[in-house]
């Protein structure tokens, strides 16, 4: 815990480390099926969604916004990450 507890990232490093994190998972993890695509991309809000909503609301505090922002998922991921 201690090591943790001493890391020192910057918020951008600390967003691609979370970003890489993410795609790591999908990679490892996910499933080339299509059955199992087709079932998880209609089961609702998809990962970029969630990390678009976060985002947004650390930015800009606005439920509206982050509405949109889920809507655009991933487009606002990339966004966020460029911009911060």
């Amino acid at each position: 815990m201690t090591f943790i507890k001493n890391i020192n990232f910057s918020k951008g490093k600390a967003w691609l480390l979370t970003l890489f994190g993410v795609f790591m998972t999908q990679f490892l993890f996910g499933q080339s099926s299509t059955l199992v695509m087709s079932s998880s991309a209609a089961g609702g809000i998809g990962v970029g969604s969630v990390i678009a909503i976060v985002a947004s609301w650390s930015r800009n505090k606005s439920v509206l916004w982050a509405i949109l922002h889920a809507i655009l998922g991933w487009f606002y991921v990339i966004y966020f990450v460029l911009t911060r």
